[in-house]
């Protein structure tokens, strides 16, 4: 099986990634809660969304996806949003303050307090692939 996460990060990479999850639930046919209707189960030949989301026990289907970004108010809006329950909370990490387009600023203070944090999460949700293909960033 081809498997993909997808790490979404910053403003930008947030708004798109979360426009993204919403055209693949669109063209699979996944509703915001992570469900599939049952008419979509019953005809079982295509299998193609597999590659990007994770079925749990429930029959919910969860992006491979990581959200990060220092400042939350976007990452807050996909917490509040239509899809807020397609995505795990541990999938969504953010900082308490934005780096202010400073590189220095993102890179040696704000960012390094959830480098490692963001590492577990993308490494959590590799060990959970077969067949893990490829980063999508």
């Amino acid at each position: 099986m081809r498997e993909c996460i997808s790490v979404h990060l910053g403003q930008a990479g947030t708004q798109i990634g979360n426009a993204c999850w919403e055209l693949y639930c669109l063209e699979h046919g996944i509703q915001p809660d992570g469900t599939m209707p049952g008419d979509k189960v019953a005809s079982a030949g295509d299998d193609s969304f597999t590659t990007f989301f994770n079925e749990t026990g429930s029959g919910k289907h969860v992006p491979r996806a990581i959200f990060l970004d220092l400042e939350p108010t976007v990452v807050d809006e996909i917490r509040t949003g239509t899809y807020r329950q397609l995505f795990h909370p541990e999938q969504m990490i953010t900082g308490k303050e934005d780096a202010a387009n400073n590189y220095a600023r993102g890179h040696y203070t704000v960012g390094k307090e959830i480098i490692d944090q963001c590492l577990d999460r993308i490494r959590k949700l590799a060990d959970q692939c077969t067949g893990l293909q490829g980063f999508l960033v």
